[in-house]
């Protein structure tokens, strides 16, 4: 404990790791929800051709090790990787050790998740409903936007604050593909990280630890309550 006794006051630095971790969690879920809702509502609605392929290639950073996850970003996004060098050619941007880097690691590690949700959420959606708008003229962008989005809309909630609570524990790949940059990249889990090779760093450890710890709980909890409403409302 420290000699003031306030264990748990955080230095500005530790912070700006706690800040920078609700933004990349945040903004990776942003990013990503869109095209989640879409692949999981074809995976858990639709039949096509090599569906089985898409949905194991889109569940590899389930099984792959975080490493490599951000080890293929860094060939593939990194300045002089295919799609790297030509972002940073064409528009001077570039993802390897950047915050936009540590979000799209982020992203790329929690897609699975939330696309797994969305798609049991999607198959429990109750055609009568969608048959019913059918009758009534209604196209399939139309019944889609009025009748299965807004019923898929709980556990798409509830797949989102999974996914967050996923994100802000994020380690290998963001490490691998963003580095540990104080104020950039270093988001909790890579300060906790760095916090334990330094001599006597074990009380910064432990006090981001709780940190993370009170914040990845209270997105489960969020997102358990919503799956528990949708489960009541749709009972």
């Amino acid at each position: 404990m420290n000699d003031d006794g306030r264990f748990l006051t955080l230095t500005p630095e530790e912070w700006t790791a706690v800040a920078l971790s609700l933004e990349v969690a945040l903004k990776s879920i942003l990013f990503s929800l869109p095209i989640a809702i879409l692949v999981g509502w074809l995976l858990g609605r639709r039949r096509f051709f090599g569906k089985s392929v898409v949905d194991a290639f889109i569940h590899l950073p389930f099984v792959l090790p975080p490493v490599v996850t951000g080890y293929v970003l860094l060939l593939l996004f990194g300045v002089k990787g295919p799609v790297g060098s030509l972002l940073n050619d064409w528009f001077g941007f570039r993802f390897a050790f950047t915050t936009a880097g540590a979000t799209l690691a982020t992203a790329v590690m929690t897609f699975p998740l939330m696309v797994r949700a969305i798609r049991l959420s999607a198959g429990a959606v109750d055609r009568g409903l969608e048959d019913a708008a059918r009758t009534l003229g209604a196209g399939p962008l139309d019944r889609f936007v009025s009748v299965t989005l807004p019923l898929m809309v709980p556990g798409i909630a509830a797949a989102a604050m999974t996914a967050f609570a996923a994100a802000l524990g994020e380690f290998g790949a963001v490490i691998t593909f963003a580095a540990s940059i104080p104020g950039e990249t270093q988001t909790l889990p890579l300060a906790i990280y760095g916090a334990l090779q330094v001599p006597g760093g074990e009380e910064t450890a432990a006090r981001l630890s709780i940190v993370s710890f009170i914040l990845a709980l209270t997105a489960l909890f969020v997102s358990e309550r919503i799956a528990h409403r949708a489960h009541i409302a749709q009972g």
